[in-house]
């Protein structure tokens, strides 16, 4: 077995690095054998075909596809677990295949190396050998179902089920490899005396950035299993797992980050676990029983709210431990790392609070919380939508410690009593939200004209941040970032520019000179960065440890 103790700790950054594009990816956790399909006792749908009606609609029996002006995809997918996901993957299968192109594309940008690819394909292996026993068979058939519409030209890195099977751990190790805030998001709620009527609200940014590509074809499907409830989630092409979701019982869940070990073999994966709550769980109580019925391999932040209790809670889950925080308020706040009695305490959950944007992140919520006093959903969607540090403070467009990073792949607000949900559109918090009411869309028993099923009446408008130079300048700034990370020549003096108040523009403009072997003005831009509000330690750790580099190599 590695022993992760002895490997320099530039080494396994750069490892991290290389594992958490490819596990994010997903195209490479291949298992070292091959991995058996389950065996579904009727295979009869693999006959069926969609019907294409033009305009980016489709349907197949009473399950439908279809493009929403919003620019949201929508689906509908009901019947036995082998079966809705092999209709999930016809009706969605140019999303299936784009989303896995997409991923190699960009890991093959990132990892060039063929040689390293092939080694991590039977690393990440390793860690992957027993995942689908940890699955129960309705999930697997699910799953099976759902790649027999995955491309054939990845049968090189394994078959199309071992793929889309491994793609629901992507989450869970990448975010364990070198415990980096990939799943940094804020979730909160509120009702009671909190809430402006009363009703209870959830708020959550899924903060999950792997390249723009990946966030472009976001799908809001609706699930109607012939067990278990009726439920919604924002997914994307080939996943059945849920990240943020809410069933027909008003139970919502949302998952956070929290700093985890290593992992060391499979468990079952997050999205899949929250999965099963959405569709099993009609309360806190049986949410929780599901959660500790599963083992996982990382640590997790469930926060579950539910219309039948009238409250939320957050289950906290480590691979070894569970614990439930219940704030006994009418408001609750989870960014990433835990709160309970038991796991708040221990010395990984310190070192987290210590060294990550998350505590920060926390003080800035409830900063606005009370700033609130009466919640709504419009109010909500601004603190979703809110970039600035404690006390107001500009600390940059895309700050790790501000609730709107400006990298959100969706960004979701639940009435979990009124069964409405709020779903964010392009480019991420910023654009308009568009809302479902779950009771009319599983009330539509089939679809077989393309029409608009959000509520238009309950839309809520696009950030005005839009309109800004500022958005404009934020723009130029990640062009420029990108071009830093290709290899590119840059103009530092213009990268800051864009975004003087983010410790980051100085601090890539200080790498970026620094391998140009042009100190002074590298150490000049370390300075600066520290100036400014930084997101983490091991960030701020770093720009001394180079200002140490250059003030020896100016020394005369």
């Amino acid at each position: 077995m590695l022993n992760w103790k002895k490997i320099g700790r530039r080494t396994l950054r750069v490892l991290g690095v290389i594992f958490i594009l490819l596990l994010i990816g997903a195209v490479y956790l291949v298992q070292v054998t091959k991995v058996p399909p389950p065996k579904p006792a009727d295979m009869s749908s693999l006959q069926l075909q969609r019907t294409d009606h033009g305009d980016g609609f489709y349907t197949l029996k009473n399950n439908w596809f279809r493009h929403s002006k919003s620019g949201l995809y929508e689906l509908y997918v009901e019947g036995e677990p082998f079966e809705r996901g092999v209709i999930n993957g016809k009706l969605t299968e140019e999303l299936v295949v784009r989303q896995e192109d997409h991923f190699a594309e960009q890991i093959t940008k990132m990892v060039p190396s063929k040689f390293k690819r092939n080694f991590l394909k039977y690393l990440i292996g390793f860690f992957n050998r027993n995942l689908d026993k940890n699955l129960t068979e309705e999930y697997k058939e699910e799953i099976y179902g759902v790649s027999e519409s995955a491309s054939p030209k990845y049968q090189y890195l394994g078959t199309n089920y071992q793929r889309i099977l491994n793609y629901h751990a992507a989450h869970d190790i990448g975010h364990a490899v070198q415990n980096l805030a990939l799943v940094g998001c804020t979730s909160f709620g509120t009702w009671g005396s909190m809430s402006a009527d009363s009703t209870m609200i959830i708020g959550r940014n899924f903060d999950f950035y792997v390249g723009d590509k990946f966030a472009e074809d976001k799908i809001v499907a609706f699930f109607n299993p012939t067990k278990g409830h009726k439920f919604m989630t924002v997914t994307w092409g080939g996943f059945v797992g849920a990240v943020s979701g809410m069933n027909d019982q008003g139970v919502s869940v949302t998952i956070n980050a929290a700093k985890t070990d290593l992992p060391t073999g499979s468990a079952t994966p997050v999205s899949i676990v929250t999965r099963e709550i959405l569709q099993y769980a009609k309360n806190i109580q049986e949410a929780i029983a599901i959660a500790k019925s599963r083992k996982m391999f990382v640590s997790e932040s469930f926060l579950v709210a539910s219309a039948a209790d009238n409250k939320a809670v957050i289950i906290e889950k480590t691979p070894d431990d569970l614990d439930v925080y219940d704030p006994k308020k009418e408001f609750i706040v989870c960014t990433n790392h835990f709160q309970s009695n038991g796991l708040g305490k221990t010395k990984m959950n310190m070192e987290q609070e210590k060294e990550s944007a998350s505590s920060y992140r926390y003080q800035r919520l409830m900063e606005l919380l009370n700033a609130n006093r009466k919640n709504t959903v419009q109010k909500t969607v601004n603190i979703l939508r809110d970039q600035k540090g404690l006390n107001g403070a500009n600390i940059g467009m895309g700050n790790e410690k501000a609730i709107n990073q400006l990298i959100a792949h969706h960004s979701i607000v639940f009435e979990p009593k009124k069964l409405i949900v709020w779903v964010s559109t392009s480019p991420w918090q910023l654009g308009q939200y568009v809302a479902y009411d779950l009771n009319k869309i599983f009330a539509l028993k089939g679809m077989k004209e393309n029409k608009e099923i959000a509520d238009s009446s309950l839309t809520i408008a696009p950030d005005s941040f839009l309109l800004t130079p500022a958005y404009k300048n934020f723009e130029v700034f990640r062009n420029i970032k990108q071009q830093i990370l290709d290899g590119g020549t840059v103009n530092t003096n213009n990268l800051v520019a864009t975004n003087p108040e983010f410790y980051n523009a100085y601090l890539l403009a200080g790498d970026y000179l620094y391998k140009q072997k042009e100190y002074a003005a590298a150490l000049q831009h370390y300075k600066q960065a520290l100036t400014k509000v930084i997101a983490t330690k091991k960030e701020e750790d770093h720009i001394k440890e180079q200002i140490k580099k250059i003030n020896k190599k100016l020394a005369p």
